[in-house]
């Protein structure tokens, strides 16, 4: 039954991404970037990857995919030019405007229904099965090969869930 629930909300999020990709142009990792990016700007690539549990290879081949679509943006510093600082532009927050949200509606609906202790419980569960899993462990390096010849729209749903849970 476990095993069950889980490929259930495995394919829930395949679904999600789909249809995100479809609606926005963008898949689940690569919004979660954009989204991470506005809401705090100016921030290095290592500082977004750390803050969505990412690896910075896989951040860094997201933003520029996200830079050759006009959405994010890179600057130098001025005192160490050897920082890179990420901001969203015009279009990437045109963007961010018109996406539906990563999660269904309706799970966000109820979850914000839910009572604190609730939600804490809940995320508490999440948690435990994710270290269960030793999916802390898990690094999502060999997702993205050193020539970046394949796109994260061409990985396996599978492979990739873990990632997307994040």
């Amino acid at each position: 039954m476990v095993l069950t629930a889980l490929r259930q909300i495995i394919r829930a999020l395949d679904l999600r991404s789909r249809q995100l990709a479809k609606t926005v142009g963008l898949t689940v990792p690569q919004l979660v970037v954009l989204q991470a990016v506005a809401a705090v700007g100016g921030i290095p690539t290592g500082r977004i990857a750390e803050q969505i549990s990412l690896s910075q290879a896989t951040v860094t081949n997201i933003v520029d995919r996200l830079e050759l679509r006009g959405l994010l943006e890179r600057t130098r510093g001025t005192v160490d030019r050897r920082q890179v600082q990420l901001a969203v532009t015009d279009a990437g927050s045109q963007l961010l405007a018109r996406s539906p949200t990563i999660l269904h509606e309706d799970f966000l609906d109820q979850f914000y229904r839910m009572e604190p202790w609730e939600q804490a419980q809940m995320l508490s569960t999440l948690q435990r099965v994710s270290s269960m899993m030793k999916a802390q462990e898990l690094s999502d390096a060999p997702l993205v090969p050193a020539d970046g010849l394949i796109a994260d729209e061409d990985l396996d749903p599978d492979t990739v869930a873990g990632t997307m849970a994040h």
